[in-house]
């Protein structure tokens, strides 16, 4: 089932096919911190699409609203104006927001006993892909016991097990050291290849972006609406040294100092 969300005074969007992703005209404002401050208008007309089984990254300076369009993606927000037309989406926010007390089995399944399985139910259906994802042998291990890349992978297992056709990431892998993040890119693609989602990914990271998605949007500074649209057609597995995908690191940079 599609989620819609339109704003008043809006045109209806064109339906989309099932398990994509189409915002038009996406802007959404929030109320000034002090009393009497004005609005801080976060995004400002922003269309975007993702085909089903597309992944789309987002890209721009800090304050640009990436973290927004995701939420409006979700539907945890509505927009103020344009439309959203979206499969039903997860979201998986920049800190793992591992449960502390459980292990990585029961964190896995946390989407699965919240869609009403038992715990023995979710740990049937996550145990598979914990041995799939790298983690056999860590069942049991609680958040403080495991690496930020072993979290991080917990973390996206979660999402995964929503069962969601979209899933919407948010900054994955920025509070991971440079190798491990490199590496958690890679372990990203193929799992992505394996299990294929629509996915929305927002990061600074202009390289992870090429890496990872098949194209690229680059948001301007705060309101933001979108400068430049980047289709990376390189085959993958890809490397950074790709000239193509340097070709389009340097457009993005331009882009993004501009």
């Amino acid at each position: 089932m599609q989620t819609r969300i339109q704003a008043p005074e809006t045109a209806p969007a064109t339906r989309i096919e099932a398990g994509g992703v189409r915002l038009e005209g996406v802007t959404k404002a929030f109320p000034g911190r002090r009393r009497g401050a004005d609005e801080v208008i976060a995004l400002q007309g922003v269309s975007l699409q993702a085909a089903p089984g597309e992944t789309v990254a987002v890209v721009g300076p800090s304050g640009c609203g990436k973290t927004t369009l995701l939420e409006i993606a979700c539907g945890l927000i509505a927009p103020d104006g344009g439309t959203v037309d979206a499969a039903p989406a997860a979201l998986m926010a920049q800190r793992d927001l591992l449960l502390p007390w459980a292990g990585a089995l029961d964190n896995a399944g946390l989407a699965l006993r919240a869609a009403g399985a038992s715990r023995e139910e979710a740990r049937e259906e996550a145990r598979p892909l914990l041995r799939d994802f790298g983690l056999e042998g860590f069942e049991r291990a609680r958040p403080h016991e495991l690496s930020g890349g072993m979290r991080q992978r917990v973390a996206f297992l979660r999402t995964l097990l929503s069962g969601r056709p979209v899933l919407c990431l948010d900054e994955p892998f920025g509070a991971l050291d440079a190798i491990t993040r490199h590496e958690m890119q890679a372990w990203l693609a193929g799992a992505l290849a394996r299990e294929p989602r629509t996915v929305l990914l927002v990061t600074h990271d202009v390289e992870e972006a090429l890496v990872l998605a098949d194209r690229v949007l680059v948001l301007s500074p705060r309101p933001g609406h979108v400068v430049a649209t980047l289709e990376v057609g390189a085959p993958r597995p890809r490397r950074r040294t790709d000239p193509e995908l340097v070709a389009l690191r340097e457009r993005a940079l331009q882009e993004l100092r501009a």
